[in-house]
């Protein structure tokens, strides 16, 4: 090794103390190069040493002989939420909790599962779900830390073994056993895992596990060979459901099949056009129906649960259908009138019965109550006022629409007297009308001045009943019934027809097949005499009437009456008008009858022969 040589006259005789320039530029590129003369213009040598190189090299010595050795790089840095990603430690534990309000259990054991988890030191408590248990199972601590102690410390992987206690928020767990990873973790990391317990089950639930030993000896029935034998082979009956104790009930039909298969039964209903129901088919469906139960507790719930062979002793079998007997089915009563021919080719051949005679369950018809028509209470037509007696919804009656269109406008007319033992009543005179498109009649009183009584509307359009009609056979007056001189009852006053229009006439011959051959003969005779005049002997008849009613009047002073009629005859003609002796007549005290002053008016056409012998009479009328 080299030396730095010393200068005899030291360090004091330097004058020069900067430093050599290292940068130099080549081609305008800057370049190091290692200086040749140190401070104070002291020469360097170029392969010289320091004393901390010639220290680092005497530790080098393979280095030296074999070169630099290779230094392995540093490992990443990884952080705990992504080395302990979806890594869980998992404990099997168990509880005690404590059941103060049961006779049957004291206490309960509830197994849950402890989840710790590495990524952030986060723990939960999970319990299995059970069905129908009634607890709040599944999660009972949600994950998070959960605190060790009072001063704020947090439980760590560290502090979890097996068979050892740990409380969580006031319930204390025992750990029994770990799944095999978190045995492995435990291990790798320098704890001793304890001996594994074994979990403990709740009493209560075992005893609920455990069925009741029956000492039930097998059967030897074979239901295989039952299904082989009958299969598709079905009973049928024919039934009636008596509901009709209940409100609105009926009987009601049903078919029962029985399946020889395996000894169920179905009930379907039999369904008619228009009988107001819901098409659901089966009332009972297919299935085994309980005949006798065992005798149970009252307090058993048989409304939630399904029958098994335990709840019943007895279940219906072919032998207790038959035909004209009663079967209640679900409580149901149903009565059994008649099969099919399979039905009683079984029940012959398997049981020896023949008697199958159906019963006829057929409604019987029931008794028609007569209607009673109530009297007519005088309100409205008879036949509208009618329809309330038939329906809740009564509908007008029907008109006769071609008599009404035949018809129209076509009124028939006459002067009718009433008949009134009041003589101020006998003089009023009415024009009735009879209308033929709908039989109605209606009467109007002209107005006569100076009368005391006011004309009008008498009697408005309406159908005239006859004396002796009833609500159930009424009668009216037609066409026929209107003849000259014949009494009408309206209602109770009574009308005599004195005379009728030409039309009347007219219609009467036109549509003579429906008056009476002696109503024709009489209108005909009354117009020809009003045409053609009357004869002697006619004349003579009509006086001997008149003399006899004057004979029933023996108060009457014929003399004076002559004597009246002829003042008032004051041309000597012998007629006088209608009008002026009616009103003679009525100051004399003579009672009129309208049909015989109509007879001696259609005779005043005779001859001037006869002219001498009307004056002479007296005319006193009923």
């Amino acid at each position: 090794f080299l030396t730095n040589p010393v200068h005899p006259l030291g360090s004091d005789m330097k004058t020069s103390f900067h430093r050599s320039q290292t940068l130099v530029y080549k081609n305008g590129f800057a370049f190091f190069r290692l200086p040749t003369v140190g401070i104070g213009g002291e020469r360097l040598y170029v392969n010289q040493l320091s004393q901390s190189e010639l220290d680092e090299l005497s530790s080098m010595r393979p280095t030296l002989t074999y070169g630099q050795a290779k230094r392995v790089p540093p490992s990443d840095f990884i952080p705990a939420y992504v080395a302990f990603d979806k890594k869980i430690l998992k404990f099997d534990a168990y509880f005690q909790e404590d059941v103060p309000l049961s006779a049957e259990e004291h206490y309960r054991i509830r197994q849950v599962a402890i989840y710790y988890y590495l990524e952030d030191d986060s723990m939960s408590v999970v319990e299995p779900v059970v069905q129908n248990s009634g607890l709040p199972q599944g999660k009972l601590i949600r994950r998070q830390r959960v605190p060790k102690n009072e001063h704020g410390d947090h439980y760590h992987w560290k502090d979890l073994n097996r068979g050892m206690n740990i409380t969580m928020y006031g319930r204390t767990y025992r750990i029994v056993d770990c799944d095999p990873f978190t045995q492995v973790f435990l291990e790798s990391q320098g704890i001793e895992l304890n001996p594994p317990e074994k979990m403990i089950f709740d009493p209560y639930t075992e005893l609920r596990r455990m069925p009741v030993r029956k000492y039930i000896t097998p059967s030897d029935f074979d239901q295989l060979k039952q299904f082989l034998t009958y299969d598709k082979q079905v009973l049928r009956f024919y039934a009636m459901w008596d509901d009709t104790n209940s409100m609105f009930g009926e009987n009601r039909p049903y078919i029962i099949h029985y399946y020889l298969a395996d000894d169920t039964v179905e009930v379907r209903e039999i369904h008619k056009p228009n009988d107001g129901r819901d098409p659901f088919p089966v009332l009972i469906k297919r299935q085994r129906l309980p005949k006798t139960f065992v005798d149970k507790k009252k307090t058993f719930p048989s409304c939630v649960l399904e029958i098994s062979d335990q709840e019943v002793l007895e279940w219906y079998t072919a032998k207790d259908f038959a035909v004209g007997k009663s079967t209640t089915l679900l409580g149901r009563p149903f009565f059994i009138y008649d099969c099919d021919e399979f039905t009683r080719n079984f029940y012959r051949d398997k049981f020896g019965i023949t008697d199958f005679q159906p019963v006829d369950v057929k409604k019987k018809p029931l008794e028609e109550v007569p209607q009673v028509i109530p009297p007519y209470n005088g309100f409205g037509f008879l036949e509208d006022s009618l329809q309330n007696c038939f329906s809740l919804l009564p509908k007008p009656p029907r008109k006769d629409v071609i008599k009404m269109l035949e018809n129209d406008h076509k009124v028939l007319r006459y002067q009718v007297a009433l008949e009134s033992p009041n003589p101020e009543d006998r003089k009023r005179r009415f024009i009735l009308s009879y209308f033929l498109s709908n039989d109605m009649i209606s009467i109007y009183e002209p107005p006569v001045r100076n009368s005391g009584i006011i004309g009008g509307k008498y009697l408005g359009k309406t159908r005239v009943p006859k004396p002796g009609s009833t609500t159930e056979n009424a009668t009216y007056y037609e066409p026929s019934d209107l003849t000259i001189g014949s009494t009408i009852e309206v209602f109770g006053h009574r009308f005599v027809i004195t005379d009728a229009d030409e039309y009347v006439l007219n219609y009467m011959e036109s549509n003579a097949e429906s008056f009476p051959a002696a109503t024709l003969q009489y209108q005909s005779s009354s117009e020809a005499q009003t045409e053609t005049g009357v004869t002697y002997q006619e004349l003579d008849e009509l006086i001997v009437q008149v003399q006899e009613e004057l004979k029933l009047h023996n108060y009457l002073n014929n003399s004076n009456i002559q004597e009246e009629f002829l003042q008032h005859d004051k041309d000597g003609s012998g007629i006088l008008d209608k009008g002026e002796f009616l009103a003679l007549c009525d100051s004399l005290n003579v009672p009129t009858s309208d049909v015989l002053v109509n007879k001696v008016r259609r005779n005043m056409n005779v001859s001037k022969s006869c002219i001498a012998a009307v004056k002479e009479l007296i005319i006193c009328f009923k």
